[in-house]
């Protein structure tokens, strides 16, 4: 299913630090992740060989890299996965100059990695790019900036013409780290995703209990409810990116970290045992559900039994105002304070925070940068991104937006809240590989919970299959 949105900060300054955060050990994909070299003349200078550099192509002009000869009036073609396809088609109506062809597809979701299989399968015809592409996924860069193949990279440096420089600054700081690249932009990012706890207050106000600010008063909370109200859940595990991006991430457990190449695993760090040991512990009494968010199982055993969940901040569009999954009344829910280890700073999750790439390859640069300023930053944006923005005013006015439409039960902290989080992301790993983290619980782990087996008794598994992956993708890895 699809990896929902993500979001921003929500004032300049709260949002520059929460960005920053979320940038985490990013602030060069390429510079963490083995690379075949610098991507076409984003930091060389020098062309690229391959489909591009054809007699048709250009050095010149506007752009500071190789590109085919452009003609302003050509149609561009946008990949976009179904969550954007609004906003692609609201830039088609009120930009009737930049004609577009959009095609859907899954954006890479649940870490298939499409996005990157089909931009290769196109390198080796030598045609066929799409001229935009959207992915649910974090770290494209790695390899989207880079030759491939002895091809041009498909992404396209922005800052080189292809967006005005003060349009890119106008993003909360760090925002774009994880594209940046040899010093250069190459994607334009829709929003940032930073974790809380979301609760329903009617439900908590029914059964008289007091909201959890840490993980040991999350699991006793479990307990109670399991023992007193059973058939109510806590949250879900059923997808890998709730049980490794958001509870793993969050609990600030080193599952993998990335030094230049050498991917680290260590499953023997106390915050990894003991977020294990409190999803087996919440599993076992039934207050977490291995039923996916995007499930109909999901929808039909759980819509009015939820009473909390941890998550990013896309969950306000993706659960709680969509009637086709949780759904909620005004006051119903709101946002509480991400959750920490007691007596330790709080250290949360960023789940979520695709990026739009403009292509190298295109004949309409022209209107590719049109296109990307306007789905992040544009008109529409703050309507048609379901949660925080990356865009920094956006941001703030998405929040606003928020705060002020009755529909939060803490509205009057509902900005402290997201912007807590925001300001606390943390640092230990987040978009840092090029392959994705999420099938080794999917295919490993999940289905080892679905046959009543623990999660501390896949652990070696688990993380074997994570250092097979990063043996294949030319990092030396270590495991503690």
């Amino acid at each position: 299913m699809p990896l929902r949105q993500r979001r921003a900060p929500r004032t300049l300054r709260g949002v520059s630090a929460a960005a920053a955060c979320i940038a985490l050990v990013v602030a060069g994909c390429a510079g963490t992740a083995p690379s075949t070299g610098p991507a076409g003349t984003a930091a060389s200078g020098t062309p690229s060989s391959g489909p591009t550099g054809s007699a048709s192509s250009s050095t010149g002009g506007q752009y500071g890299f190789t590109t085919v000869a452009q003609d302003p009036t050509a149609k561009i073609t946008i990949w976009v996965d179904a969550d954007r396809s609004a906003i692609a088609e609201a830039f088609e109506k009120d930009h009737p100059e930049c004609p577009l062809s959009i095609e859907t597809y899954d954006a890479s979701a649940g870490g298939s990695d499409t996005f990157h299989t089909k931009i290769s399968l196109l390198d080796q015809a030598g045609s066929g790019w799409p001229d935009v592409a959207w992915s649910g996924q974090v770290n494209d860069a790695s390899w989207a900036a880079h030759e491939q193949n002895g091809v041009q990279a498909f992404a396209a440096p922005l800052d080189q013409g292809v967006v005005p420089q003060s349009w890119l600054d106008g993003y909360t700081p760090g925002a774009l780290d994880p594209v940046t690249v040899d010093g250069h932009v190459y994607g334009a990012r829709d929003n940032l995703a930073p974790v809380v706890l979301w609760y329903n207050k009617t439900l908590f106000d029914k059964f008289g209990y007091t909201v959890p600010t840490t993980w040991e008063e999350y699991q006793a909370l479990g307990d109670k409810v399991a023992a007193e109200h059973p058939g109510y859940i806590l949250g879900s595990i059923g997808d890998p990116f709730t049980a490794v991006l958001t509870d793993m991430w969050a609990a600030q457990a080193p599952i993998y970290t990335v030094d230049g190449t050498t991917f680290t695993s260590d499953f023997s760090d106390s915050h990894t045992t003991r977020m294990i040991a409190l999803l087996d512990h919440m599993f076992a009494n039934k207050t977490l559900t291995i039923d996916g968010l995007f499930t109909p199982d999901w929808v039909k055993n759980w819509k009015d039994k939820v009473l909390a969940i941890p998550g990013p901040t896309w969950f306000t569009g993706a659960l709680f105002q969509n009637k086709d999954n949780i759904g909620g009344e005004p006051g119903e829910w709101g946002a509480g304070h991400a959750l920490h280890w007691d007596g330790e700073p709080i250290g949360t999750g960023n789940v979520g925070g695709g990026f739009w790439y403009g292509s190298s390859h295109s004949a309409n640069l022209a209107c590719v940068g049109t296109y990307l300023q306007y789905v992040t930053s544009g008109p529409q944006s703050v309507k048609l991104i379901t949660g925080l923005p990356a865009y920094a005013s956006t941001a703030s006015a998405w929040l606003d937006a928020q705060t002020s439409s009755g529909f939060w039960a803490n509205s009057d902290t509902f900005k402290d809240v997201v912007d807590e989080a925001a300001n606390n992301i943390w640092k230990g790993w987040g978009a840092t590989l090029p392959f994705s983290a999420e099938p080794p619980w999917a295919e490993i782990v999940n289905p080892a919970l679905a046959s009543g087996k623990t999660i501390a008794s896949q652990v070696s598994a688990w993380q074997q299959r994570m250092v097979n992956d990063a043996q294949v993708n030319g990092f030396t890895p270590v495991t503690k």
